[in-house]
């Protein structure tokens, strides 16, 4: 439990007291919704912009990680008299920081939302101090945010007011999901794994990633995975992820899939009627004549569920290649369970950046910052995390999309 924290303002001539406290969900999800509603996220100065809708769980992007809070800041003696005007989200765990067998207990701040009529207060700044305090107290000794790279307040506001510094820059690359299956790849074949085995491959080969969770298993096992694939070039013979270990093949690359779908829905609103349209004709066409291919745009004006691709990896010169064949797997998954969408974050230097089919302007190029909280690392002090170079991956953790 946090305790509450006070700050005092006025607000329109009136003297009013600002409280930011623990989420009470049997009193607070209305007022959550109407602040989610009134932040709609979009390109600084667009029109266009994104809504998320939490299907009625304002701790739909927290509560699957191992330990998590959120946090809101309320108004009492405003014009409207009492109202929640921010939020924030925040989860704590332990990941790999991108050397061998090194891990450090770090927290991720998401979801940081002001409604438009009291920003410029510092209540997003208390809103991430509070925050920042729960971390403490849990031992986290990093924090990290993500925004997109355009969003210049939000920018300003981590980098400047509250002590963030600049650090990864991944990309969410998104696929739409077309009217018609896509062909399998005749050039690979796409195994499925158990959750052992996934559990296997992924601490063997992708143990030091940066943000490689520890508890993966947990990841694996949780109802919202649908399962991990591995793609190897056909006629290649299976025995198992040991034997994959012990004498791997030439090329392969593995990917595992998050149903994004059943926590949360997007929409994306301010889009012209031209587009609309656009968009119709070629669901139009695809419904028509499916055997001719046609990349349809599905109804993203209205909400949709997406499937997310996480834990890409892989070795060998053809990695890319089975790469592409995974994604095309994945869409077809994505298809028969009614996702409208296929997405994934990548780090800037991943290898298999090149295989993942995109549509750039469906994307968004990620800042992530960081701050540190402590001194040394979980498991040795060897230096300060926010200062190391980048690796070639990432791993983004599903549970926090």
């Amino acid at each position: 439990m946090v305790v509450a924290s006070l700050m005092e303002e006025e607000v329109d001539g009136g003297g009013a007291v600002f409280l930011v406290r623990e989420f009470d969900g049997g009193r607070d999800r209305a007022g959550v919704e109407q602040v989610e509603c009134a932040c709609e996220v979009g390109p600084s100065g667009g029109k266009l912009c994104l809504f998320t809708d939490l299907l009625g769980d304002p701790l739909c992007r927290v509560r699957h990680s191992p330990a998590y809070l959120m946090l809101v800041a309320e108004v009492v003696g405003g014009p409207l008299g009492t109202e929640i005007v921010g939020v924030v989200r925040g989860c704590v765990k332990t990941v790999a920081c991108g050397r061998s067998q090194l891990f450090s207990k770090v927290a991720y701040l998401l979801g940081l939302r002001v409604s438009p009529r009291h920003r410029r207060r510092g209540i997003g700044r208390k809103l991430v101090e509070r925050m920042e305090e729960w971390f403490r107290q849990m031992g986290a000794e990093y924090a990290y945010v993500a925004t997109e790279c355009d969003n210049e307040p939000s920018v300003r506001l981590f980098t400047g007011a509250c002590g963030y510094a600049k650090f990864r820059t991944p990309s969410v690359l998104v696929h739409p999901v077309f009217g018609h299956d896509l062909a399998p790849s005749r050039r690979a074949s796409v195994v499925r794994l158990d959750a052992r085995e996934a559990e296997l491959l992924y601490r063997r080969r992708f143990g030091s990633v940066e943000f490689f969770p520890r508890d993966i298993d947990a990841v694996l096992s949780n109802a919202l995975s649908l399962g991990t694939f591995l793609a190897v070039p056909r006629g290649t013979r299976w025995r198992g992820v040991e034997d994959l270990l012990a004498s791997p093949p030439a090329s392969w690359a593995v990917a595992s899939l998050w149903n994004c779908k059943d926590a949360f829905r997007l929409e994306v609103r301010g889009a012209p009627r031209l587009w609309r349209a656009a968009a119709r004709a070629t669901r139009v066409a695809d419904r028509a004549a499916p055997w001719l291919g046609i990349p349809s745009i599905p109804n993203l004006f209205e909400p949709f569920g997406l499937h997310f691709v996480y834990g890409l990896g892989g070795d060998g010169p053809a990695a890319p290649r089975l790469a592409r064949a995974l994604f095309r797997h994945a869409h077809n998954v994505a298809r028969r369970a009614g996702a409208r969408v296929v997405a994934t974050e990548v780090g800037a230097r991943e290898p298999l950046r090149a295989g993942v089919p995109h549509w750039p302007r469906l994307g968004a190029d990620d800042l992530w910052c960081i701050k540190r909280l402590a001194d040394g690392y979980g498991d040795g002090a060897l230096g300060d995390w926010s200062k190391a170079p980048p690796g070639k991956s990432i791993f983004v953790d599903p549970r926090e999309f």
